[in-house]
């Protein structure tokens, strides 16, 4: 590719990246979606989501599953607990004798187990003694014990066999219905008689005692009661109820009555079983003996009972007026029952039940189980977040390797490949400045390198040439008189010259012009130059010429005098230089708008050539490609001007027809530039 096309591309592709389209694409901010922040607090997220989701569920299904069997366990032995000592209760008058009882319990379930009155006197507790204060009992119970009132919640059985509702008195809790020693061996024997009977008709059966002391008799098997309905084996005897029954039965039927008196029912005749039928009390002593299989024990079923559910053969009650009058005498009932017990069992007392140190709540403890879970979903979580963070990390580094390593060709002097851009992300886009830095720093290096050339020829040529002159006076050829003199001054001067013009570039280039702004009437400067120049455009046949301002005044302009003198007569040294013998260089200033000022150099010389046009500011490059000095000039006298410009806050601009002249424009602003 020849100079000018290359010159020419290099131009274009310069111009499009300075585009305003393309400035704005840059500088416009990215979609989130398209960031990489964006992914990254995608990956982020989800990471951060799913780890949130497994601790939670893992948590929530640990502890619940935990608590539900810790719960479980501790309302088990909360329940045996409370219906040991509700036994206790239910069988002694006094809770004398307890503590060994809760200081076993206590060690049997490790927990603290602690009794209290109602006002909170201590009965037992299991952490009391050691020397020691035992910490503080809670201030919410939990439960009491009362044997003639059950916690619903605590007590095994919600009901008896048969189907009836469990009463809440405790069975165990029989008071003056417990049977003397000859009483029970009499039962005993009467129940072995009629064992033995059944036997006989194939019928095998237990003997199971009650509370009270009575036996009762057990059949073995579901069909056995079936069985036995048509057989005789002198249960009358074993039904019947005994002296010490007997008392307690007709006092408890007494107590019942006054009840019912107090509600205005009549009174009733209650059996064994505390079922009932209409008619008072008979007071002789064999309450209830006419119902021959009623039951033998309070709230026991009858006598023939197999562990199975078969329905229970217990006498039937009189039917009643209304459901309201058997509710009262049920309640009637449950009242003599507990007044008549009231003496007999031990009085109601305060349980608590919590952990050796005092706490209420039992701790909970991982089990290997959950603990191996933990651990399991720890690590799936972990290899999740390692596996995404490995993925996003690979994406990223990927590009910046490429990145680096064209840098590090760059720093070694080697050709650089533009870096693949493969997307328009932050990365793509530090690929794409990257791609646009080592492109233009080729290029600047390619101006570097022509401009030491240009340089060295500049330089070259009068050196030579005044090393020639003084070779040839030290040889002899060459005689030292005015002529030659003039000659080395002239060499001399166009030496400096270029010095000159490079360190006015120089100091541009670093920002070190340094600028004396002051008012200046553009008239006067004008003259000034033209008159500098008249005598080489006189010499050259060249009319030169300052245009009369026009009818619009022109305003005062701040600028550094010396410095503009300086640009416009560059301009009005090339303008002389290329035009030929005849033609004219005029000289104008006027206003270009309300803030700026244009001082126009327009000459009717040969012109410039289109493709010339943007090159005529480039360091040493002249329209003559011989680069003669003498007719071309050192090549920075234009790129001076535009340095000059530039400083000002100014530009410089040029337009030319071959064969007709061209026309260079400098455009600075009214307002003086601050200098930095």
């Amino acid at each position: 590719m020849r100079g000018p096309e290359r010159r020419r591309a290099d131009r274009e592709a310069r111009s499009a990246r300075n585009s305003p389209a393309t400035r704005e694409h840059r500088q416009r901010r990215l979609p989130l979606r398209k960031s990489l922040l964006g992914r990254l607090l995608a990956v982020s997220a989800l990471v951060a989501a799913c780890s949130v989701a497994a601790t939670a569920w893992l948590a929530v299904q640990t502890t619940s599953g935990a608590i539900k069997r810790e719960q479980g366990q501790n309302l088990t032995d909360s329940a045996r607990v409370y219906d040991t000592l509700r036994g206790h209760a239910a069988t002694n008058a006094q809770w004398d004798g307890v503590e060994s009882t809760v200081r076993e319990l206590a060690r049997t379930y490790d927990r603290r187990i602690a009794l209290t009155t109602r006002d909170r006197r201590i009965i037992a507790d299991s952490a009391a003694g050691g020397g020691s204060t035992p910490p503080a009992l809670p201030a919410q119970p939990s439960a009491v014990v009362d044997p003639l009132s059950s916690d619903s919640a605590l007590v095994a059985d919600a009901q008896q066999p048969g189907g009836r509702a469990a009463d809440r008195i405790d069975p165990r809790a029989v008071g003056p219905f417990r049977l003397p020693r000859g009483e029970r061996g009499q039962l005993r024997t009467a129940a072995e008689r009629v064992t033995e009977c059944l036997s006989k008709f194939g019928l095998s059966s237990d003997i199971v005692d009650t509370p009270s002391g009575r036996p009762r008799i057990q059949i073995v098997g579901h069909t056995g009661d079936r069985a036995a309905a048509g057989i005789r084996c002198g249960e009358d005897e074993l039904a019947a109820p005994t002296k010490t029954e007997a008392r307690a039965l007709t006092a408890l039927n007494r107590l019942s009555d006054a009840c019912l008196e107090r509600k205005g029912r009549p009174g009733v005749r209650l059996r064994l079983d505390l079922s009932w039928k209409e008619g008072p009390a008979v007071d002789d002593g064999h309450a209830g003996v006419d119902d021959r299989y009623a039951g033998a024990d309070l709230g026991a079923p009858a006598v023939w009972q197999s562990p199975g559910p078969v329905k229970t053969r217990t006498a039937r009650p009189m039917p009643l007026a209304d459901s309201a009058a058997d509710r009262d005498i049920a309640g009637c009932v449950g009242t003599a029952r507990a007044e008549q017990l009231g003496s007999h069992v031990s009085s109601p007392a305060l349980l608590f039940i919590g952990d050796p140190d005092g706490a209420t709540v039992p701790g909970l403890d991982l089990s290997p189980t959950n603990t191996a879970r933990i651990v399991g979903v720890a690590a799936l979580v972990l290899a999740l977040t390692v596996g995404a963070t490995l993925l996003a990390a690979t994406r990223l580094v990927k590009p910046l390797r490429a990145l680096t390593g064209a840098a590090q060709r760059m720093k070694d002097g080697e050709s650089t490949e533009p870096v693949p851009v493969t997307a328009d992300n932050e990365v793509g886009r530090l690929a794409a400045a990257f791609n646009d830095m080592a492109e233009h720093r080729a290029r600047l290096e390619a101006q570097r390198r022509a401009m030491v050339s240009d340089v060295a020829h500049e330089l070259r040529t009068p050196l030579s040439n005044i090393r020639g002159w003084l070779e040839g006076a030290q040889d002899g050829v060459a005689e030292p008189d005015e002529a030659f003199v003039s000659s080395l001054l002239e060499e001399a001067v166009q030496l400096q010259h270029i010095i000159d013009d490079l360190q006015d570039l120089a100091e541009a280039d670093a920002g070190a012009l340094r600028l004396h702004p002051e008012p200046l009437r553009t008239a006067e400067l004008l003259a000034q130059v033209a008159a500098a120049h008249q005598g080489r455009a006189d010499t050259a046949g060249v009319a030169l010429r300052v245009a009369p301002p026009g009818s619009a005044p022109v305003p005062l302009l701040h600028a550094d005098p010396v410095r503009l003198r300086q640009a416009v007569g560059n301009l009005v040294s090339n303008a002389v230089r290329h035009t030929p013998p005849g033609g004219s260089v005029t000289l104008r200033a006027y206003a270009d708008g309300e803030r700026l000022l244009a001082l126009e150099v327009a000459d009717t010389g040969q012109g410039i050539a289109a493709a010339d046009l943007p090159h005529v500011f480039d360091r040493f490059w002249r329209a003559e490609k011989s680069r003669n000095r003498r007719t071309g000039g050192s090549g920075l006298g234009l790129a001076i001007v535009r340095k000059l410009m530039e400083a000002h806050g100014g530009s410089v601009g040029v337009t030319s027809r071959e064969g007709e002249g061209t026309v260079f424009t400098l455009r600075l602003p009214l307002e003086p530039v601050r200098q930095p």
